[in-house]
């Protein structure tokens, strides 16, 4: 038997599931229903949520996870459902997923385990499938001992006498050469990915970053006219879409939607996922997409706000989006979203409500990227003069003998375009509006 990823071992489609979550001080339940966000995801996987359990302990059993009498509880109770699957709202070692295993008689996940499931059934480009299949390699390869408890080591005998190797063994080798290959590939979709988004570089670009099922595909329709998926469930956008959006007033600017995050991210998730957040960690501002009907929707800020610091966004401008307020059941928890974040934009993608609010929010902020300049330039410049004419905002331009001094505001990213031994710059104070 060999290792073969192409199998969907990790799926829990139309299976009857029993959701488990424990409480631990260092990760205490971030809402009054802890289940929630798993029973959401648990169904966007397909499962059919029979049974829950819940359980607040000091430490973790190192067995099973929980405690003995919550244990014998959760048996019951998969037995009295005849359930197929448990699902734990917590990441669980091999060992801890083998022993409650065979205590229930069901096949046992955890939450990365879930996730990559998702993910899997989500990605539809072959970058998305090679960065999903790669997470999931990595995730199982500590875990293949519980995939292949059935078998042994080879017993003694001619032509296996030495140190011979087990078929575990071997599947841990084909699966370590097959997470390099992968690799490898990555590697070069990343590169191909990063010259691909560097071609942009002259180009004003925002990224629509947010909470899974924040509602930013629906605003990236809205604002573009695009036709991309939207569907009200967790992670229907894994691919990166990039749309040409036309700003009232500005003019042309290239809109990127991309995978949304979720608290509690798998790491190697992340790290597969990098080349397609490339969008993300390139972009000149990003769109901080906000659910703003949802109970949780500040807790749901923080954890995106967790993952662009891992990719190295934390500092990037950005303009949060208060989305679907048209959906809000309680006005004041608007209101103190808008007080706690008062340069926000409250729009309703569905019922476009509020997008020229968020046109001159944008408009402001890539305003604020332009440096008002004077560039003193020979009149026989072409080269300089043609490049402020298709990049700078022009505020004034005056021939002095052989001279010109073009009075411009510029994106400060290109300001090293226009340095040369004949041309002098000199910054100035003065802030016309794009176009104005």
């Amino acid at each position: 038997m060999t290792f073969d990823v192409a199998r969907n071992d990790l799926t829990v489609r139309l299976e009857k599931a029993v959701l488990v979550s424990v409480a631990l001080p260092d990760r205490p339940w971030q809402n009054d229903d802890p289940l929630d966000e798993l029973r959401g995801l648990a169904t966007t996987a397909g499962a059919r949520v029979g049974g829950e359990l819940t359980q607040k302990r000091h430490d973790v059993v190192p067995a099973t996870y929980i405690g003995s009498g919550k244990l014998q509880e959760l048996v019951e109770l998969v037995q009295t459902l005849e359930a197929d699957v448990v699902i734990f709202d917590n990441d669980l070692t091999p060992a801890q997923v083998r022993n409650l295993e065979k205590a229930t008689s069901a096949k046992v996940i955890d939450r990365s385990e879930l996730i990559l499931d998702i993910f899997a059934t989500r990605a539809q480009t072959t970058e998305a499938r090679l960065q999903v299949e790669l997470a999931q390699l990595e995730y199982s390869l500590p875990r293949l001992r519980k995939m292949w408890t059935h078998l042994s080591r080879y017993k003694g005998g001619i032509g296996l006498r030495g140190p011979g190797e087990t078929q575990l063994e071997e599947d841990r080798r084909l699966a370590s050469q097959k997470i390099r290959d992968l690799k490898t590939r990555l590697a070069e979709v990343q590169a191909r990915k990063a010259r691909e988004v560097r071609t942009r570089f002259e180009e004003h670009t925002v990224s629509l970053v947010g909470y899974t099922n924040a509602g930013k595909s629906t605003l990236m329709n809205a604002l573009t006219g695009a036709n991309v998926l939207v569907k009200d469930q967790l992670f229907s956008t894994l691919d990166t879409r990039t749309r040409q959006w036309h700003l009232k007033d500005w003019g042309r600017v290239l809109l990127s939607d991309t995978v949304g995050f979720i608290r509690d991210l798998p790491h190697h998730l992340v790290a597969s996922f990098r080349a397609t957040l490339e969008e993300t960690r390139q972009a000149r501002l990003l769109l901080h997409v906000v659910d703003a009907g949802n109970p949780h929707a500040e807790k749901h800020i923080m954890a995106v706000k967790s993952v662009l610091a891992e990719i190295g966004c934390a500092e990037k401008p950005t303009v949060l989006v208060l989305n679907k307020i048209d959906s809000v059941a309680d006005a004041s928890s608007l209101l103190i979203l808008r007080k706690q974040y008062p340069r926000s934009v409250c729009v309703s993608a569905a019922k476009r409500i509020g997008l020229d609010e968020l046109q001159d929010a944008v408009t402001g902020a890539i305003s604020a990227e332009f440096e008002a300049a004077e560039v003193t330039a020979a009149a026989s410049n072409g080269k300089v003069l043609s490049y402020l004419s298709a990049h700078a905002e022009i505020c004034d331009q005056e021939y002095r003998d052989d001279k010109v001094v073009v009075q411009c505001r510029l994106p400060r990213h290109l300001l090293h375009h226009i340095q040369g031994p004949d041309v002098q710059v000199r910054f100035l104070d003065c802030t016309p509006k794009p176009n104005g």
